[in-house]
């Protein structure tokens, strides 16, 4: 999976939008996992908003409840189940309330969720939402409802997103679905289907209606954003029986890049999640180029040792990747990067172990997501390999994961004191209501105090005078 996580380990965030007059149903709509997910919601909430259905934070309102899942480990999963458990006696008391369970887990899982989570009424895969206002005329009828029917086209590109709860400044554009890397550990090729990308002027246009509402900053967002590739529609591997014109006229991630960079050229650029074997030179360029793209990539390498990233079936050795790593920071001398890493993968040793230690080390990430290993069922390393890492094991070589890159993300952010940084006003510090948040162009947060006259969205010169291990520490110049 290669995705940066809003955090799979919260009961889950739930999102309200401004009420639509006329609408007299409530949706409590909750969202786990990745970036994705929470875009998906977005759709999810503009499909339901033309049904009649207005968001409520309160689940005690609601008339329909539907858990945008996470399957990308198992943790992520006993989360969901324990929530659901926690509406067993709301449903009692509101028998006509409709529960459903959207996205990854769902379509893992299909007729099995509705046998095993008995007041679970609805079941929907990442690409059958369209199909939603007819999955609810047949609950309305009493019926079980299940759709989860992966799509070689489905992009959702006409779909305008209702944008839940966010801080109106930053906002997710979706270019990508789907996946087809196979790494040997994930569900997501499984739960999401084949790739395909969506039209670069519906993006565009997209971005432009979002800097005509006020947002400051978009994220594109695919689990393989380097891999995007529009040749007229349908799916990346069909790409070789396109027809000559569509081979000369097709637009890759970088060349969308520009095309954003231009459309938008006061929007801030992030995007994410880059798979090192697709990420390209030409992209650091465009990073280069464009004033208004982030100096920041999202890179997972997942391990260190080349060993085991031929058991995870990763398309790209360690050499490869640090030397796209020298690459970048060549390209743009002042970038940052970060990492996704998984611990404990089968038969992983101390000197596998090591090596991804000494990786961490020269590289000097910003910062991680950083796992154990759990088995996914279903996944290729499920069916072929033991997952035979001591729980013990894994959760000490986390810990040493983990404090090496505490080590290093000081030292990351201790490099950024001393200079003045161009902050985009996020929102208010949730430790000092005198305080602002927001993040510079190499993700990195910084909080500083309110000046009269600042505003959420304004993007403002601090001088950086100091640090914590994650956290910027400034004032405004």
């Amino acid at each position: 999976m290669q995705e940066k996580y809003i955090d799979e380990t919260k009961q889950g965030e739930a999102f309200a939008i401004a009420e639509k007059p006329g609408n007299g149903k409530k949706l409590f709509l909750e969202s786990y996992g990745c970036q994705m997910n929470f875009s998906d919601s977005e759709i999810v909430a503009s499909i339901l908003n033309e049904q009649g259905y207005n968001t409520t934070l309160k689940v005690e309102e609601a008339d329909l409840i539907l858990l945008n899942t996470c399957s990308i480990r198992e943790k992520a999963e006993q989360t969901v189940r324990m929530r659901l458990a926690q509406f067993k006696h709301l449903k009692k008391e509101k028998p006509n309330m409709t529960v459903g369970v959207l996205g990854c887990m769902a379509e893992r899982l299909k007729t099995k969720f509705l046998d095993e989570e008995q007041l679970v009424d609805l079941v929907v895969g990442p690409d059958a939402y369209r199909d939603l206002p007819n999955l609810l005329k047949e609950t309305d009828d009493g019926r079980d409802a299940i759709n989860v029917i992966l799509s070689k086209e489905e992009t959702y590109a006409d779909i305008n997103p209702v944008r839940l709860g966010g801080n109106g400044v930053t906002a997710f554009v979706t270019i990508t679905r789907g996946c087809d890397n196979m790494c040997t550990f994930c569900v997501v090729p499984f739960t999401r289907g084949r790739e395909r990308s969506r039209d670069p002027h519906s993006i565009i246009e997209e971005c432009q209606s979002l800097w005509n509402n006020g947002y400051k900053e978009i994220t594109l967002l695919g689990q393989n954003v380097d891999s995007y590739l529009w040749y007229g529609g349908g799916p990346k591997k069909d790409f070789a029986k396109a027809s000559e014109m569509q081979k000369l006229t097709a637009i890759n991630f970088a060349q969308l890049l520009d095309m954003v960079a231009v459309a938008v050229p006061n929007m801030r650029i992030r995007f994410s999640t880059s798979n090192p074997h697709e990420m390209t030179e030409q992209v650091f360029r465009m990073i280069a180029k464009h004033d208004n793209i982030c100096n920041y990539v999202h890179l997972p390498v997942q391990s260190g040792s080349d060993r085991i990233l031929q058991l995870m079936n990763r398309q790209h050795t360690r050499q490869e990747y640090l030397d796209l790593i020298k690459k970048g920071k060549e390209i743009v001398p002042d970038i940052s990067f970060s990492q996704d890493m998984i611990i404990g993968f089968c038969t992983e040793t101390e000197e596998d172990h090591q090596l991804t230690m000494s990786l961490m080390r020269e590289v000097e990430y910003d910062y991680g997501y950083m796992f154990s290993y759990s088995t996914r069922p279903g996944t290729p390393a499920h069916k072929k390999l033991e997952d035979d890492i001591p729980a013990d094991v894994k959760q000490r070589r986390l810990a040493e994961v983990i404090a090496l890159q505490g080590e290093l993300s000081r030292k990351r952010m201790q490099g950024y004191v001393g200079r003045v940084h161009e902050i985009l006003i996020e929102g208010t510090s949730k430790k000092n209501q005198n305080q602002w948040k927001g993040r510079n162009s190499q993700n990195a947060v910084c909080v500083f105090d309110k000046l009269e006259g600042q505003k959420l969205g304004d993007i403002v010169s601090v001088f950086v005078h100091g640090n914590t291990q994650g956290t910027l520490l400034g004032e405004t110049v």
